[in-house]
Order: structure tokens, then C-alpha cells, then sequence
């Protein structure tokens, strides 16, 4: 069997917050962790189990107490572009446009005006907002600000895409219609993905491999599942099914 190239790698990662001097909460415990390149990599667990904490460490936003992230081999001390994070909650600058919203990393980085305007637009393309390229984010629906959030993600080419509950906050049917859309995007468009969720039925459906969290704190990871289920997923196929209950009795979560 051919080996997987190993993309991301947590070792023995901690993290502790201390608060009002004296109070410390041990948020992770001894987080060992190695992402595949080009995977779709599910963390799953309930609130407070340390999913976000982990991606924004990985994202070199938070630092671990202890042990360290690695990127294709070299340690994580901080944000890079190699990294690209995409929220729950919609991230986006409300005065300036879909395509300027699509295009501010790029525009950070220096690249040239002619070359911002490729770029974001293969991505509003990519993501399906041809048309809305000087809509502004009141005028959006939560799931076309998603789109917007991904593509920006994406137009910054990382080697790794971050999403925590980016769809936590829709109904049910434009979670569902999302999901498949970043599916999608995730097929033209290959990168490294871990997205954070606390929905079992969107872990099945999305990952490669879904990696189960402890329900409380610090965080630890309990166990790790090959998903085997060929794409594409129907969540009343049989097999579906059976491994959803098969997670849903290791966990705390609601089905």
C-alpha cells in the first residue's frame, strides 16, 4: 500500500490559558496528529472539547503551552501563507465589495491590480458568484458570504485550508447545499483541509478521515476513523448509516 505523504503534524501539542493571573484552563492535552497531504481531515466533537483552539494553532494564531506544530516539515511559530482560515462567523470587511473582499490578501501581498482581478475572479467563479463582483455583504444571503470567505481562502493559494464551522450558522437546507459546494470546490481545486464541526452527519459526509474529541476538557483526541465510504454519500445509503451510529455511540453529540 502506497504511503501518505504527511502534509501537517502535531506533536504532543498543549495548550493552556491562564486568566486573571492566577486561574489556569487546560484547553489541550497531548494533541499527536498527522495530517495527510491533499486529505479532507474532519475534526469532530462537541463545544468546549478544544477543536478551535487546535485549528488556531495549527493557523499559528494561538501557540501551543507545549510541543509543536510542523508544515511540510518546518515549525509552525506564527500565520503564514501557506495557511488560509476560513470562520464561522462571516468574516468580512461590510464597506468593500465581493470581488474586494475575494481579493484583499492578494492585495496585501503586493500583486499587481491586473493580477488581483485573474485571480478573484477565477475563485467568484470557482465558488459561484459569478455576478456578484460589487454586491456588497449586506446584500448577500449567510451562504453566499460563505462562498465569499472560501474564495478569499482559496485566491490566496494556500497549501492548507482551515474551516471552522464555517457553516454553523445556516439553516439546514444551505448547510447541506454548502456542503456539497465546498466538496466541489475541494475536487477542482486540491489543498490540504481540516474543518472543525460538532455535526455528525457533515463529518460523514465530508471527510476523508474524521478525528474524534474528547466532550470536555482539556481536549484529547479519543479516536481516529478511516472513513470508508465512497463519494458520493447519500446520508440514507446503508453504510451511512451504520457507521454513523457506530460514531454517534462514541460521542456526546446529537445526530
Amino acid at each position: 500500500m502506497k504511503a501518505h505523504a504527511i502534509k501537517c503534524s502535531c506533536h504532543s501539542v498543549s495548550k493552556t490559558f491562564i486568566q486573571k493571573e492566577t486561574q489556569a484552563i487546560h484547553v489541550l492535552k497531548d494533541i499527536d496528529l498527522d495530517v495527510r497531504e491533499n486529505e479532507f481531515l474532519v475534526l469532530l466533537g462537541p463545544g468546549q472539547s478544544g477543536k478551535s483552539t487546535l485549528l488556531r494553532i495549527i493557523a499559528g494564531l494561538e501557540q501551543p503551552s507545549t510541543g509543536e506544530v510542523k508544515l511540510n516539515g518546518k515549525a509552525v511559530c506564527g500565520p503564514g501563507p501557506d495557511r488560509s482560515m476560513v470562520f464561522q462567523t462571516y468574516s468580512l470587511f461590510p464597506w468593500r465589495t465581493v470581488r474586494a473582499n475575494v481579493e484583499m490578501g492578494l492585495k496585501f501581498h503586493g500583486i499587481s491590480k491586473e493580477e488581483r482581478r485573474v485571480i478573484g475572479q477565477k475563485y467568484i467563479d470557482l465558488v459561484g458568484l459569478n455576478g456578484f463582483e460589487s454586491s456588497y455583504p449586506h446584500q448577500l444571503s449567510g451562504g453566499m458570504k460563505q462562498r465569499v470567505g472560501i474564495a478569499r481562502a482559496y485566491a490566496n493559494s494556500p497549501e492548507v485550508l482551515l474551516l471552522d464551522e464555517p457553516f454553523g450558522q445556516l439553516d439546514a437546507q444551505t448547510r447541506y447545499l454548502m456542503e456539497q459546494e465546498i466538496l466541489r470546490i475541494w475536487e477542482m481545486e486540491k489543498r490540504t483541509v481540516l474543518f472543525v464541526t460538532n455535526n455528525i452527519d457533515e463529518a460523514l459526509f465530508l471527510g476523508d478521515r474524521i478525528v474524534i474529541m474528547e466532550g470536555k476538557l482539556p481536549g484529547q483526541i479519543q479516536t481516529i476513523h478511516e472513513n470508508p465510504l465512497p463519494r458520493p454519500r447519500e446520508h440514507d445509503a446503508l453504510p451511512f448509516l451504520e457507521l454513523r451510529k457506530k460514531i454517534s455511540d462514541l460521542t456526546q453529540l446529537t445526530l
